[in-house]
């Protein structure tokens, strides 16, 4: 087993858009810093705009990489490692783990409601479990999310 939980976010009532803020907003409410790992520039890139402005009252202070510096608390990239030493890792758009160490808690969020990015979840859910990981499955439901396993 490894010191590193992953805890998968199954996507069927809201899309990342809105998903993404709320999980980083208790992220660094725990005094966590987080990197959050794309699988392309154009979606690191989206992201990057979307949280300067996904509420009117609000913005999540980031940077997004090459260019990030070691007291952003929330990382936009497409890299793997973990060179800020984030205590969270979320993954989007079926981006690749790579190395945990260092990260206490690794996020895979993934739309349900694309058969593609479900059977990709299934196989990161089996290869995280058959490689010791301790695992969480949290699907939205009508009050919000409900942790099935």
């Amino acid at each position: 087993m490894t010191g590193c939980e992953v805890w998968f976010y199954h996507l069927e009532r809201q899309g990342l858009d809105q998903v993404l803020p709320a999980l980083l907003e208790r992220t660094l409410q725990k005094g966590w810093r987080a990197r959050v790992r794309a699988a392309s520039t154009e979606r690191m890139e989206h992201l990057d705009g979307w949280l300067w402005s996904y509420r009117d009252d609000s913005f999540l202070p980031h940077a997004a990489d090459p260019g990030a510096g070691a007291s952003d608390p929330v990382v936009l990239t497409t890299e793997a490692g973990n060179p800020d030493s984030a205590e969270a890792l979320f993954l989007v758009d079926g981006a690749e783990p790579g190395d945990l160490a260092g990260f206490q808690r690794c996020s895979v969020i993934f739309d349900g409601r694309e058969e593609t990015a479900l059977a990709a979840a299934r196989a990161q859910w089996r290869q995280f479990r058959e490689a010791g990981f301790t695992a969480a499955y949290w699907r939205q439901g009508e009050r919000g999310w409900e942790k099935v396993s």
